[in-house]
C-alpha cells in the first residue's frame, strides 16, 4: 500500500511539498508586510485567521475556480462586509453568525467569487474582539483586504518560480474533433445535480484528452483536423457560457 494516496486527482508528493512550503513563505510573508501598515485599533489583528485556508487553496489547488485572484480578494472583502453589516442589525450573536454566513455564500455566488474562507471571514466580523467591532466596515479593507491582496501577490511570485498557472489558465485540449461536446458535459453535470471544484474548460480539456488516450489504447489513430465546419468540440469553445 503507497504511503501517499493523494485527495486530488492528478496530486502527488512532490506538488503537495512545494505547496506546503509556499503556504509557509505566503503566511509569514503576508503577516511581514501588513505588518508595517498603519492602524489606530490595537485589538485590530495584523492577520486574520480565514486567511489560512485562502492559503491552502492558493498554494495547493492553484487550479481551483475557488483559489482564482477574484474570489480570494472578492471573496474575503465581500464577506466581511456582509458579516459587519449582519453585526450591526442582528443583535443576537447566534442568529446574526449564521444568516451572516449564508448571506456571504450567496452574495459571493451572485458576484461570481465563491471562496469558503469567505464564510469564515464573515462569520469573524461577528464574532470577533472589540477592535474588529470598532473598526466596522474598515475591517474589510484592514486587514482583510490588504491580506488578501498580499496573498493573492504573493501567490502568484511563488507559482511563478515553481513554473505553476497561476492566475490559473486551462491547457488547451488536443487540436482533434473528439465525440464529446461541451452541451454533452454540460447535459452530464445537470443529470448529476452536483457541483464541482473544476473549471468548466479544464474539464473539457481532460476529457478531450483521455479520450485521445483511450482512441490511441484501442489501436484506432484519431481523425486528422477537418477544415469543414462542425459543432464546436470540448477543448476548442472560446466560451464558457
Amino acid at each position: 500500500m503507497p504511503i501517499f494516496q493523494p485527495l486530488l486527482a492528478g496530486a502527488n508528493l512532490s506538488d503537495r511539498v512545494i505547496a506546503c512550503l509556499g503556504a509557509a513563505i505566503g503566511i509569514a510573508a503576508t503577516i511581514f508586510v501588513c505588518a508595517f501598515w498603519p492602524s489606530d485599533l490595537v485589538d485590530l489583528p495584523v492577520i486574520v485567521a480565514p486567511l489560512g485556508a485562502s492559503a491552502v487553496l492558493v498554494f495547493a489547488v492553484p487550479a481551483s475556480p475557488l483559489a482564482q485572484p477574484w474570489p480570494v480578494v472578492g471573496g474575503n472583502v465581500i464577506s466581511s462586509l456582509v458579516g459587519v453589516a449582519v453585526f450591526k442589525l442582528v443583535p443576537d450573536v447566534m442568529i446574526a453568525s449564521g444568516v451572516a454566513v449564508g448571506l456571504a455564500i450567496l452574495v459571493m455566488s451572485l458576484l461570481r467569487c465563491l471562496h469558503p474562507p469567505g464564510g469564515a471571514a464573515a462569520l469573524t466580523a461577528v464574532i470577533g474582539s472589540n477592535g474588529i467591532h470598532a473598526a466596522g466596515f474598515g475591517f474589510a479593507f484592514v486587514p482583510v483586504g490588504i491580506n488578501s491582496i498580499a496573498l493573492v501577490l504573493l501567490g502568484i511570485a511563488y507559482h511563478r518560480v515553481t513554473r505553476r498557472s497561476y492566475p490559473h489558465q486551462p491547457v488547451a485540449a488536443p487540436a482533434l474533433p473528439p465525440g464529446l461536446h461541451l452541451a454533452d458535459i454540460d447535459a452530464a453535470l445537470e443529470d448529476m445535480h452536483e457541483s464541482f471544484d473544476i473549471s468548466r474548460e479544464d474539464l473539457d480539456a481532460l476529457l478531450s484528452r483521455a479520450e485521445a488516450h483511450a482512441e490511441r489504447r484501442r489501436g484506432r489513430a484519431p481523425a486528422p483536423p477537418t477544415s469543414v465546419q462542425q459543432p464546436v468540440p470540448a477543448g476548442r469553445s472560446t466560451s464558457t457560457g
